[in-house]
């Protein structure tokens, strides 16, 4: 017979988020030891793959120079206005044709369209119209940074209880206030998503410009050093470009806490 007095364990904590921020840390700790002990015992070739303390030499010797800093600042200057343009102009045309058939039927051809294209290739063309200077390049990254957005944004908005938004209706609740208050709040979540790959593509996309036409930014710098074969300094710019990322990922992981806290 069944022992019914015996407790029956829990089982329905299958896949529940279990935060543990040093895995990662540790997993790059490793992964550093490993590639610094290959390094000192001759394993690999330093010239080509510098060992992570030269990197780290480099990378501080950059800093303490200004050299560094004045081309993440370059670069970041760059990366901000485009996607704070793309970003809220993508939002904008996805809220709208998340919400307006007719908005829908224009956006969705012209989206699936123009996202396919490589945002690099276009450089030339924003160069063409915008010049040489700041302006092109904020326009690649607007430009790439758009399309995710309008994507993500639509997708929400699209998945929003039409209920909410009907029951506002009938409170008469303007259309500005059942944007703001009921279909944003509801979509965040996608808008989030959506942002932290805007923010992605931005970063490669801000490198690739400022290859082809800029003297200072990251991008330019890295090219520099690899015309230079000065490998420590262009695998240090690289550690600089992965902890934007790092930094950009968790700005938005820290919006999400915030914002996302109803969930």
């Amino acid at each position: 017979m069944t022992d019914l007095s015996r407790p029956v364990p829990f089982r329905g904590g299958g896949f529940v988020a279990a935060p543990r921020p040093w895995a990662g840390w540790i997993v790059l700790v490793v992964v550093l030891g490993l590639w610094q002990s290959a390094a000192s015992a001759g394993r690999i070739d330093t010239l080509f793959f510098p060992a992570p303390y030269d990197v780290g030499k480099a990378l501080w010797r950059l800093v303490a120079s200004g050299q560094m800093g004045a081309h993440v600042f370059a670069s970041m200057k760059r990366l901000f206005a485009g996607l704070a343009l793309g970003a809220s102009l993508g939002v904008m045309v996805g809220v709208a044709a998340g919400l307006l058939t007719s908005a829908r039927m224009i956006a969705a051809p012209i989206v699936a369209a123009l996202f396919p294209i490589p945002k690099i290739a276009l450089l030339p063309l924003f160069i063409l119209w915008f010049g040489i200077g700041e302006p092109s390049k904020v326009a690649t990254i607007a430009f790439g940074a758009f399309f995710p957005m309008v994507i993500a944004t639509m997708g929400g908005v699209d998945a929003v209880d039409r209920g909410l938004i009907r029951m506002a209706q009938s409170f008469g609740a303007p259309p500005g206030d059942i944007v703001r208050k009921v279909a944003l709040p509801a979509a965040a979540p996608a808008i989030l998503s959506g942002l932290r790959i805007a923010a992605s593509i931005g970063i490669v996309l801000i490198v690739a410009a400022e290859m082809i036409g800029a003297k200072e930014g990251l991008g330019a710098f890295v090219l520099a050093a690899g015309n230079l074969m000065a490998v420590d300094e262009l695998m240090a710019g690289v550690a600089v470009i992965a902890a934007i990322g790092v930094g950009f990922a968790s700005m938005i992981g820290a919006a999400e806490r915030r914002l996302l806290r109803w969930r």
